[in-house]
């Protein structure tokens, strides 16, 4: 089964300072049917505008993935971890017992676009956790390049939780698949550019939520940029 919500189904906010795209209930938008799919609480497609950011909050008990588009997203935390994460990085953020950041838009002439989701853990608890990566358009070309496992995948970043998340930038034409075992949903998002999955047309903004496909497979239609989870019901 493959539900398709396209870009303007999405719950849009505008708070002068942040235009953001809420794929699931998040903040004031609550919806109890859409609360989240499977292991995946949190999509949220952000635009900061110059100069603005998230002040210091806090967090628990929540695997934080962010992906950085465009601009630079500045990271402060209470655990002493500081730095710009640029386009094509991803940074993880594993909450556990707690952890209070902020995150900033410094530039005072470019908005910054980013993706942050959040995956519920296995356990509560854990000691607090960041890292980050560079993942290079040469590296996701063409494929579909694993960023963020449950630990079980070489060369990604890691996270509490049997889930896989893949970047990919397709050219026009190109195509990539995937395969999981039967008992697995997934989540694809195209960030940029249309394809089609399984055989249905996604657009800019579209979202997919599987379940029941083991094999998935992308044709690009036009250059395009992709993120896919791979995760547990």
């Amino acid at each position: 089964m493959i539900t398709v919500i396209r870009s303007q189904e999405r719950h849009h906010a505008d708070m002068g300072w942040l235009s953001t795209y809420w794929h699931f209930s998040f903040a004031d938008y609550y919806d109890p049917a859409n609360m989240n799919w499977g292991a995946l609480r949190v999509f949220n497609d952000d635009v900061v505008r110059p100069a603005q950011g998230f002040g210091s909050h806090s967090h628990r008990d929540m695997e934080i993935v962010t992906l950085v588009l465009e601009g630079e997203l500045e990271h402060r935390d209470n655990q002493g971890n500081s730095g710009g994460v640029h386009p094509g990085e991803v940074q993880v953020m594993s909450a556990g017992t707690g952890i209070v950041h902020s995150e900033h838009n410094h530039s005072t002439d470019h908005p910054v676009h980013f993706i942050q989701l959040w995956i519920i853990p296995r356990t509560q608890g854990l000691p607090p956790r960041w890292e980050q990566r560079q993942f290079t358009l040469e590296d996701r070309s063409a494929k579909l390049l694993p960023v963020v496992s449950g630990g079980d995948i070489p060369e990604t970043l890691t996270i509490d939780q049997d889930a896989a998340i893949y970047v990919s930038a397709l050219r026009a034409g190109q195509a990539v698949s995937h395969t999981s075992r039967a008992d697995r949903w997934a989540y694809l998002f195209v960030i940029g550019g249309s394809l089609t999955l399984n055989g249905s047309l996604l657009a800019a903004g579209d979202q997919a939520r599987i379940a029941n496909e083991p094999v998935l497979a992308l044709k690009a239609e036009q250059d395009t940029e992709v993120i896919l989870l791979d995760l547990p019901q």
